[in-house]
This record gives structure tokens, sequence and C-alpha cells, in this order.
């Protein structure tokens, strides 16, 4: 044993095995662990789960990201619009169906005139217990079918409206005379048709009658009777296939009035509730002789996106926060973010709504081009401080 042991320290060829060995072992052994620690932290199976998963939330957030800045990116290129909210019981002070239409009219031709972009008609207690004497229908629904009516071009209302009595007089109204209103020699890169039943020859898609002498065909297929915007570019040949635009895209794109739309609502409150615009309106102001009384030149409007403007019925706004349940215990100015009269120097005791308008309209031509202009101004500073 002590032999063995002495020859194990003295013998210098042992000895240098021993140490290579033990080099060797400590060399293998770092290595194996080295390799070992290096294959926990790079296990296939393990970094591609991972991977997957940090791709998948990256996507995720990615795609969220691009739609919540799409969204920003829609609304900073939205151009502002104008609601008027009327009463339908302005009808119900007409005399006979014939000045009843008369009445619609000159809101139609003011609302074309000052470029509005909806017309919300809603209804309360007076105008549904009133009958028009020789109309079928009274107040809010009579109106809506009347101004619907004039909204559509000429050469479409015969297939869109059915007879009815309450479009017995509206042959003698002047006409609305708006961009979309083309005549049938004029060219224009959009216009209004309704489809038809008839089916393309040699081609799928649909019929649509725009007005012309001679329908056109768009790429989709549609049911018959449905109201379209065709996009007609500037190539005249009617026989290329056309394409469906959204209504909003000549206003938005080209900068076209391209007419209003009309929404009917049972009350007041119900104008604000079904807003059709993404974030509902932002900006709400009453009309009436017991408003406060500003200059239109002193007249401050915030930027907004979609502006509304009330005016009341035979007893104002204010009878309208009365009868509407949502208003309970509320004064007429709390339901808008300004309440004006815009004609504080009127001679007459009353003035009439289709009157109000045309006054209140032109009042407020100043004030929303200011904030139209701010707005503009802040979206491109915006811009600049982007790039």
């Amino acid at each position: 044993m002590g032999k063995k042991s002495k020859r194990s320290h003295d013998d210098p060829e042992l000895e240098m095995e021993e140490s290579e060995l033990t080099e060797r072992i400590d060399g293998d052994l770092k290595k194996k662990n080295k390799k070992k620690k290096k294959r926990s932290h790079e296990d296939p199976e393990q970094k591609v789960s991972d991977d997957g998963e940090a791709k998948k939330k990256k996507k995720k957030k990615s795609k969220e990201e691009e739609e919540k800045a799409n969204v920003e990116e829609k609304k900073k290129e939205e151009r502002p619009t104008v609601t008027i909210a009327i009463a339908g019981s302005i009808i119900n002070n007409t005399q006979s169906l014939e000045l009843a239409t008369r009445l619609a009219g000159q809101i139609a031709r003011a609302s074309t005139i000052f470029r509005i972009d909806e017309i919300v008609v809603f209804d309360n207690k007076s105008s549904s217990e009133i009958n028009l004497s020789d109309s079928n229908e009274s107040g809010a629904p009579f109106l809506v079918r009347i101004l619907k009516y004039l909204e559509t071009p000429q050469y479409l209302r015969k297939t869109l409206f059915p007879k009815h009595n309450d479009l017995r007089f509206v042959g003698m109204l002047p006409p609305l005379d708006a961009p979309h209103h083309l005549r049938k020699h004029e060219w224009e890169q959009y216009r209004e048709g309704v489809t038809l039943r008839e089916k393309p020859i040699n081609s799928e898609g649909t019929l649509v009658d725009v007005g012309l002498d001679k329908s056109v065909v768009v790429d989709q297929v549609l049911s018959p009777g449905v109201r379209v915007t065709v996009a007609m570019g500037a190539d005249r040949d009617l026989d290329l296939v056309r394409q469906i635009v959204p209504p909003s895209k000549p206003r938005e794109e080209a900068g076209m009035y391209w007419g209003y739309k009309v929404r009917y609502a049972s009350h007041l409150s119900s104008v604000f509730k079904e807003c059709p615009f993404e974030g509902g309106y932002d900006y709400l102001i009453g009309t009436s002789e017991h408003g406060l009384k500003i200059s239109s030149s002193e007249l401050k409007i915030p930027t907004f996106r979609h502006l509304l403007i009330a005016f009341g019925g035979l007893a104002g706004l204010e009878e309208s926060v009365e009868e509407d349940n949502q208003y309970k215990g509320k004064n007429v100015r709390e339901a808008f973010n300004i309440y004006l009269n815009t004609c504080p120097h009127q001679g007459s005791r009353t003035i009439r709504t289709e009157e109000a308008m045309f006054i209140s309209l032109q009042y407020f031509q100043e004030p929303i081009s200011r904030a139209m202009e701010e707005l503009k101004l802040d979206r491109r500073v915006n811009e600049e401080a982007i790039v």
C-alpha cells in the first residue's frame, strides 16, 4: 500500500497521465455542461413555442395598433358634417296638403343651399295627435317622405317611390338642383343609380340605371330596386364595367355636396341616441327666441366632427323637452351645448320654422367656416409634427 502510494506520487509518467486525465475529464465535463446549458436555453421545441407565442402577441398587438391607427386616420380625414333636427309638428300648422308640401319644399331647399348632410325629423305628442285634413299621414312621417323624395334625383323617383297621396303636389315644387341631380347630357365622376331586374348580356354583375341613354353594368350582383352610388370615372364608354362606391365617397374624396340623408326619430332624445355617426354628435346647438343673443361674428363654435342644430315645433324646443321622458325635470338648456337666439330683433311676433331655418343657417355660416378652418389647421400642424 505504501509502495503503491509512493509510486503514485513519485512516478512522473503516471502523474502526467493522471494530470492529463483530470484535464480531459474536467474539459469534457465543462463542455458537456456548457452543451447541456446551451441546450436547455435553446431547446428547439421550447424555442418554437416561445417564438410562436411572442409572434402571436406581437402580431395581435400590431394588428390592434394598426386598426387603432386606421380609425384615427379615418377620423382625421373625415370631413365634418352638419345635421339639422326639426319637429314634425310644424306640418300641423298648415291648412292643406298643398301648403304642407310647399313647407317641406322650403326645408329641402334651405338644406341643399346650405349643404346640410343630414335632416332628422323628430316626433312629439302634438304631431301624433293631429292629422292633416286631406293626407293619410301627419307631421313627421309626411315630412320624412317629402324630404326623401325631393333629395332623390328625378330619373330615379318613379322606380323608388310608388304612388302615394302625400306626393300629389310635389310636382309644383322648385327642383333642388343639387350636384347629384344630373341631367342626361351631363357627365360627372359619380352618379346615383338604381339596380334593375334585367341581367347584363355576356357579363356577371348588375345593370344600373344612372339616368343616361344606356344602363351601365356594375361589378356586384345586387337585388333590383336598390339605390347605389356609381363611380363613372372620366371614360364615357358606357360598355365599361363600373364600380359601386359608398355614398359618402363623392363628399369625402372629391369635396362634392352629395345631398342630405333623412332620418326619423320618435322623440328629441332619440335624435341624439340614434345618431348614425361613430361617437355621436360632438356639439349640439338649440335655437329659440329665448336663447342667448350673440352676434354671428362673435360666436365661437369649437372644432367638431358632427355638429347638430335643432329647431323646435309650434311651441318651440321647450315643449319638445317637456314632453320627452328622458328630460324629466331638466331645463331645455341642459339638452344642448349652447342655446341661441339667431334673430334677436324680429319684427314679427313669431318666426315660422321654415323661415327660422334660412335665417339660422345663414347666421351659422361664418362660425361653422371658422371652426372648419381651425380643424384643417390643426390637422396640418399634426401632419407636419409627424413628418
